[in-house]
């Protein structure tokens, strides 16, 4: 237990510490040692419980859930004051209705509802710690070098490093903290405390589009708020305060009790994950810093909302609400791909893939059969190593080259070789075989296959991945597309930032060579453990996987090794001659310039065109998801 409690205070402690700090060096140093130490803890943590299963740790709550209850007090006034002083009525409207709820639910409910084992740990837990642990920690190093680069190019925000510093490492406590709680009450909070740190970092510049999408995440998550509070009063209320808050407990209480609460969180959880119609949050948290972009997308926020509904699954197995919540997910990852190929912005195609990746999560979880929940696991796992890789990647190049449009990124092969391997590296974890995230969507398949409604989500996957593979190759095509001999700028690139870029790298292939190992003794015992049964890869899949892997890791290899022995021809032009500056002449002796640029088919995907009807499709399907509550005996 004491291992848990340190892995959550220790980063609020090291924030706390970095909030004081002041100077590069200092920061810096803090910086390094509070991410080594998260780190090894996290390890630490997987070494020490490896193979005990389930441990559920009593703990005397009460005077803890007084002190949670004051720190939640602070958090809500301090919202209620920063909406107060925007001007958000809305965030004003839902910080007043959740006070009411949980002032209601303090004073009738809270002191009697049970709590035996407030914190506890599992396979899940432990995968979800390492996640947090050396994911979060590895994107805390590297935005040492990253905001001091930021804040000499924008020189009209504010340097307020210590709190970013203390507002990430927040970040990473409150994440540890929603993990490891068994009791809701606790992890009510540290969802709250996510919603917080998620609030203040894409606000960080305090610029007037910066704090619009603050507020926007912040209303939108809050929405999911007052559903958790909402799923306790019910908790409360259907067995008249004798009940458990434990989640243990909860889970095993039967579906004519938890389903409602389970439905209720998980709609919470959808709003974590900005599943659609709440996706603009995440889309709009891209004005934040690179480091806020990759924590949200990898290890933090949005993987707090898929986890709580991958918690759920058992209960949503076979309901009508789960049904509704896996079309959720799966009408998220179709819409949200489809969005990305129109998309230029490079963190906006990661946004949407985020989206749409969490949405197969999601349509996994919605499913909550074995295979489905196994596939959920492995696609949490890869997504946040690949996923963090290419949002710092992306991060790099544009500081370097100024621009975070990918049509500006022809030649990034000769102008920064490592990072262009890296973020091929990331490119094919996310969509080529046998990476990841393809080994997952297989997964996703197999468990598809075998679920209601099969066939619509085996399609649904199908078209969904086919739009992945278009906007994954344009990009790959542009980074690796040769202009002109440029020069090289990647001695530019500050040490943290090659540290973190480097070990998650190497994670992303590490990771798929042991998956296998990952799958056996991790995924497979917990999966095991819920539902008495789980899935397995043969030894033929797992060899020719292997075969496939040292091939299509000659790309990135080769990219590098040869980057300096190829011949530089010019582009062929039909017979057309082509100037030294890559010119030609053109029609009425005009002179134009050679450029090769990618389809956006922004007619067809637009972003407004696209939501326009994903957004009432996403509501109506979330309407059915409560009123599935109504229809517990329906089995599917």
């Amino acid at each position: 237990m004491e291992l848990l409690l340190f892995l959550i205070l220790f980063p609020v402690l090291a924030g706390a510490i970095l909030l004081l700090l002041k100077g590069d060096r200092f920061q810096g140093m803090g910086v390094k040692l509070a991410a080594l130490v998260t780190g090894l803890a996290s390890l630490y943590l997987l070494v020490s419980t490896f193979g005990k299963g389930t441990i559920l740790y009593g703990y005397e709550a009460h005077s803890i859930n007084d002190l949670i209850l004051v720190c939640e007090i602070v958090v809500t006034l301090f919202l209620l004051y920063m909406g107060l002083k925007y001007r958000s009525r809305l965030v004003i409207a839902l910080l007043l209705i959740r006070i009411v709820m949980v002032g209601y639910f303090e004073m009738t409910w809270a002191k009697t509802m049970e709590s035996t084992h407030a914190l506890f740990v599992d396979q899940f837990s432990v995968i979800m710690a390492l996640i947090i642990g050396i994911i979060g920690g590895l994107i805390c190093l590297y935005s040492v070098g990253y905001m001091r680069d930021y804040h000499a190019e924008h020189k009209n925000v504010p340097d307020r490093r210590n709190i970013f510093f203390f507002l990430m490492f927040l970040f990473l406590g409150g994440m540890f903290g929603v993990v490891f709680s068994n009791n809701l009450l606790w992890l009510m909070f540290f969802w709250e405390i996510t919603t917080l740190c998620s609030f203040l970092l894409i606000g960080y510049s305090k610029t007037e589009e910066a704090t619009k999408n603050a507020f926007t995440a912040l209303w939108m998550n809050l929405l999911g708020g007052i559903a958790f509070i909402a799923a306790l009063i019910w908790l409360s209320v259907v067995t008249n305060g004798t009940g458990s808050v434990d989640l243990d407990q909860v889970l095993t209480s039967g579906k004519a009790i938890v389903l409602v609460p389970a439905v209720l969180i998980g709609f919470a959880g959808l709003t974590k994950a900005a599943q659609l119609p709440f996706s603009g949050w995440l889309v709009g948290a891209m004005v934040a810093p690179t480091p806020v972009s990759a924590l949200l997308h990898s290890s933090t926020m949005v993987k707090a909302g898929v986890y709580i509904i991958v918690r759920f699954s058992p209960v949503f197995n076979g309901t009508l609400s789960g049904m509704m919540i896996a079309l959720v997910g799966a009408v998220t990852f179709l819409l949200a791909s489809a969005i990305a190929i129109s998309q230029s912005n490079a963190k906006k195609v990661l946004a949407y893939s985020t989206i749409a990746n969490l949405g197969l999560i999601v349509a996994c979880a919605g499913i909550g059969t074995a295979e489905a929940v196994w596939a959920a696991i492995l696609l949490i796992i890869f997504h946040a190593v690949a996923k963090s890789l290419l949002f710092l990647g992306t991060g790099t190049i544009e500081h370097r080259i100024g621009n975070k449009d990918i049509e500006e990124m022809g030649g990034l092969i000769e102008r920064m070789p490592k990072v262009t391997a890296l973020m091929l590296i990331g490119m094919a974890g996310m969509f080529i075989a046998p990476f990841g995230m393809l080994i997952s969507k297989w997964a996703a398949l197999r468990a598809f296959i075998d679920a209601p409604l099969g066939l619509f989500f085996v399609i649904i996957l199908a078209f969904g991945s086919a739009l992945t593979v278009f906007f994954w190759t344009k990009w790959i095509g542009k980074i690796i597309s040769v202009t002109h001999r440029k020069k090289n700028i990647e001695h530019t690139i500050p040490g943290t930032q090659w540290v973190a870029l480097s070990i998650i790298g190497a994670l992303t292939i590490l990771i798929c060579f042991l998956f296998p190992v990952i799958s056996a003794t991790v995924i497979v015992p917990f999966v095991t453990g819920i539902y008495g049964a789980a899935t397995f890869l043969s030894a033929d899949n797992l060899l020719i996987m292997i075969l496939m892997l040292a091939l299509v890791l000659l790309m990135p290899i080769s990219l590098v090794y040869f980057r300096g022995k190829g011949r530089h021809t010019g582009a062929y032009l039909s017979g057309i001659p082509e100037a030294p500056d890559e010119t030609y002449m053109g029609s009425a002796g005009t002179t134009r310039e050679i450029a090769l640029r990618n389809y956006y088919l922004a007619d067809w995907f637009g972003e407004r065109k696209v939501l326009a009807y994903a957004r009432p499709i996403a509501m109506i399907l979330i309407t059915a998801m409560f009123a599935g509550i109504l229809l517990p005996g329906v089995i599917l």
